[in-house]
């Protein structure tokens, strides 16, 4: 199963910013995390970063998928204004201010890294945990379908790691959050008490 795009969604109308989807691939997820205050609606992610980029004067990010809609990659250009000290008393380009508030607010969406079932995953950790109870506590009951599409994304896109990373299949295995799993976290935990 691909991260990228819905079919449905051309991809002039995603440079647009106007894509609506004719058909949502994790219905019933979306509407939980919205719910949830965890995510803001449909379709609101890349109207938001075009709304952000051409309000302070930044290019116009640049849009990519395949045919087959496998991936979905969006380059967020720098400020021409953004410039700080390099090495050597050069110049290399910064990160704008804006960066940060936009990344903030639709990373998740944007990059596909955080998907649905990965979010609810990292939000049901508390400390180190044992499979079995990461299930438990997303009321999931089936082990092929955890491991597929929560456990194993999140390990390789390096939001969880185990504790025991030689020995995988270790009864004593744990698994916690990385800092970036944390900061993730964090930043849904800000996003929720600024709502």
């Amino acid at each position: 199963m691909g991260s990228g795009s819905d079919r449905s969604i051309a991809l002039a109308d995603l440079r647009r910013g106007k894509a609506v989807a004719r058909r949502y691939r994790n219905r019933r997820i979306g509407e939980f995390l919205k719910e949830l205050d965890l995510t803001e609606g449909r379709a609101t992610g890349i109207p938001k970063i075009l709304h952000a980029m051409r309000t302070n004067g930044s290019p116009t990010p640049k849009l990519q998928t395949d045919e087959d809609r496998t991936s979905f990659l969006i380059r967020l250009p720098v400020h021409p204004q953004a410039t700080g000290p390099g090495p050597a008393g050069g110049s290399q380009q910064t990160n704008p201010p804006v960066t940060g508030e936009v990344t903030g607010e639709v990373t998740g969406e944007v990059t596909g890294e955080v998907t649905g079932e990965v979010a609810l995953l990292l939000s049901a950790f508390t400390g180190e945990m044992k499979r079995l109870e990461l299930q438990a506590a997303l009321g999931l009951k089936h082990e092929d379908h955890f491991r597929e599409a929560y456990l194993v994304p999140a390990l390789e896109a390096g939001w969880i790691e185990r504790t025991i990373p030689g020995k995988p299949r270790s009864r004593l295995q744990r698994y916690r959050l990385t800092r970036r799993g944390q900061a993730w976290v964090a930043s849904q935990a800000k996003r929720v008490e600024g709502a």
